[in-house]
């Protein structure tokens, strides 16, 4: 893979999933997911901002638009690293097994690849955690003829929590033992997760209650 998947028109990307190649896959897939979503937060702060009606929510929108801005462009980021981190994987578990130094080698290479390909998803899911956190944040002040679109943005967020966290757990039993990320990527995805559909079904509700 020579393109940033960043500089991929729309279809580009899509057919570049859909092909047999491992690269990219389901982690890069799901931070960019997580940008979209917080792409939506920040429209929904550009058409709030400066309205009559939102005179007193002027600064949280502000800091909300800052940090969607931010979480934004590090996904991009993220949905990148993830890829080049799975093509450490693949071409380390391609290295030759031919001699017991061979195996050695690519049992090293392999371990340290893998710990890069856990790290990715993981800050993918922590970044996307927060992505929601926003949603959260702008759906009782964000403009109510965009109110759908923090909905979405919620949904987005959370789907792409969840695929970042497959990608760490899939990546776990391949982890060294003494690597220290198995434990501590294991304990954090669960953290993370925990009351997520709570979370989403009163994000889902709350944006039900602003659209009567």
């Amino acid at each position: 893979m020579h393109d940033r998947l960043s500089e991929l028109s729309i279809r580009d990307l899509l057919e570049r999933l859909s092909s047999s190649a491992p690269i990219p896959g389901g982690g890069s897939a799901s931070a960019l997911a997580g940008a979209m979503g917080a792409s939506l937060v920040h429209m929904v702060v550009e058409l709030t901002a400066g309205r009559p009606a939102a005179a007193a929510d002027e600064s949280a929108l502000a800091r909300i638009g800052t940090a969607a801005t931010r979480l934004r462009d590090e996904l991009i980021g993220l949905a990148e690293l993830d890829a080049a981190a799975y093509a450490g994987v693949v071409a380390a578990r391609r290295l030759p097994r031919d001699t017991e130094a061979d195996r050695a080698e690519r049992e090293s290479r392999v371990a340290a690849a893998t710990h890069d390909a856990t790290t990715a998803p993981l800050s993918a899911a922590r970044a996307s955690a927060g992505v929601l956190d926003l949603a959260e944040e702008v759906a009782p002040i964000g403009n109510r003829n965009a109110i759908s679109d923090v909905g979405v943005a919620g949904s987005l967020a959370a789907s792409a929590l969840r695929g970042a966290a497959l990608n760490v757990e899939i990546n776990l039993p391949y982890l060294a033992a003494s690597d220290a990320l198995r434990e501590a990527a294991d304990a954090e995805i669960r953290l993370l997760l925990g009351g997520l559909d709570e979370r989403e079904l009163t994000l889902r509700r709350a944006i039900a209650e602003r659209m009567r």
